[in-house]
């Protein structure tokens, strides 16, 4: 039987908040070249690049693992849906696991780009840690197609992921929850911003 230990739910959820908002205020925004730019600007880049691939008849492509995955399936979703422009994710179960056995894990969202992959494409590259090999893959292979890339990571500001992006979200956070939590805010707030929505 577990032991029932009392907890400060009120005081908890009022720090747990708090942290979440500093993250989220404290999230940082660079340029390929490693140029601070100010995070409305990153996530306007954002938004141009997606329209400008859509309407050039390409595609956003979402790779993520873990929690990442699932932000780039409900992205992916989200972007087709509810923003009108062509998005996928590369996580289907049979292609991770058939690609993942024959190649190798590093590889299975760079062969899929490799597949699927168009010059004009964008590619959002999610990692917490921004130091996965595939999601580093996926990138490499983005550039050698000529697609834009965007990523999204956190843990800490030196890792890889951060300085491959056209554009790179940084949370300088340790926490998987916040930093997950801060990708997908930023990641909504790009395409709910642009629907018009969250005005007051």
């Amino acid at each position: 039987m577990l032991d029932k230990v009392k907890v400060d739910y009120a005081a908890g959820l009022d720090r747990y908040f708090k942290n979440l908002e500093s993250v989220l205020r404290n999230a940082e925004a660079t340029g390929l070249s490693g140029s601070k730019m100010a995070l409305a600007d990153g996530c306007e880049w954002v938004r141009q690049a997606a329209h400008d691939a859509h309407d050039s008849g390409n595609t956003i492509l979402f790779v993520g693992n873990g929690g990442s995955a699932g932000i780039a399936s409900h992205l992916a979703i989200d972007f087709s849906k509810n923003g009108g422009m062509r998005a996928m994710a590369f996580n289907d179960p049979s292609a991770l696991t058939c690609l993942g056995n024959d190649l190798g894990y590093e590889n299975v969202f760079a062969k899929q780009i490799e597949f699927h992959g168009r010059p004009g494409d964008l590619l959002i590259g999610i990692s917490s840690s921004g130091r996965s090999p595939n999601i580093l893959n996926a990138v490499k292979m983005a550039r050698s197609r000529d697609i834009k890339v965007i990523t999204f990571s956190g843990f800490t500001p030196d890792n890889a992921l951060r300085g491959v992006g056209d554009v790179n979200f940084f949370v300088a956070s340790k926490e998987y929850g916040f930093v997950e939590v801060a990708h997908l805010a930023l990641c909504h707030a790009v395409l709910d911003i642009d629907m018009g929505l969250g005005k007051a």
